[in-house]
């Protein structure tokens, strides 16, 4: 399990889509999400071509001691299309490319984006594996996966989280979570937040329907943020 506070933060919003905020401002964002207990920051290359994890760095670095931030590869959006790429080669350049845009000689967690269907999962698992051999990266990790890819993942490398989707309305990945939970693997729910819920209560909840849960709520908002925040003290306060 990682070991960071259980809020983490989606910096995909700072630079869009929709991108309404001054860069200025979004790097307001995110280091006051810092000052907010925030330790975890997931972003990816494919955001904003790769100018959301620029902006991070900006933001950030040199990092403060205890911050994780976790990136992606193996997917690209054009035109407002997404597209798999998880070819061996790609992964490489992707992720050598992060660590230039992150400032840093290992990444603390690379994620596959999604697993490209064309191409074999041990190929893209096994790309992953030869980064964390090299040191490039110091965790792997895997997003949208199944119990059956995520135990063919496990027998080539140490997976350290899984970011599915999973909501109080949206609970399609119960069963990878309870996976994750039997293996001590964090679980980085994405839209953690249905758009019809309360959101400290819908993060309150995540908190305590299982001990690996990491969720990520994205904001542009500093008032948002905060209040994503709140749902750490809403947790403590009904456990």
């Amino acid at each position: 399990m990682l070991d960071v506070n259980r809020i983490g933060f989606g910096a995909m919003r700072l630079t869009g889509p929709p991108a309404h905020l001054t860069r200025d401002e979004a790097v307001a964002v995110a280091r006051r999400a810092v000052d907010l207990g925030v330790q975890f920051f997931d972003t990816a290359d494919a955001y904003d071509m790769g100018r959301n994890e620029e902006l991070l760095a900006d933001a950030l670095y040199p990092y403060p001691e205890g911050v994780i931030v976790a990136t992606k590869g193996g997917r690209i959006c054009v035109g407002g299309e997404w597209f798999d790429l998880g070819r061996p080669e790609y992964l490489r350049q992707q992720a050598e490319l992060s660590l230039r845009r992150l400032r840093v000689e290992s990444i603390d967690l690379y994620q596959l984006h999604r697993i490209d269907k064309t191409v074999p999962l041990a190929d893209q698992i096994g790309a992953l594996r030869r980064l964390k051999d090299e040191g490039k990266v110091q965790r792997v990790g895997l997003s949208e996966v199944t119990v059956a890819q995520l135990r063919a993942a496990e027998e080539i490398v140490e997976i350290a989280s899984v970011q599915n989707r999973y909501n109080m309305e949206d609970r399609a990945s119960e069963d990878v979570l309870n996976y994750c939970e039997s293996r001590g693997i964090a679980f980085v729910p994405w839209r953690p937040v249905a758009p019809t819920a309360d959101k400290v209560a819908a993060l309150a909840w995540l908190l305590r329907r299982s001990p690996v849960m990491l969720p990520i709520p994205g904001t542009s908002s500093m008032r948002h943020l905060e209040e994503n925040m709140s749902a750490l003290e809403a947790h403590r306060t009904t456990v």
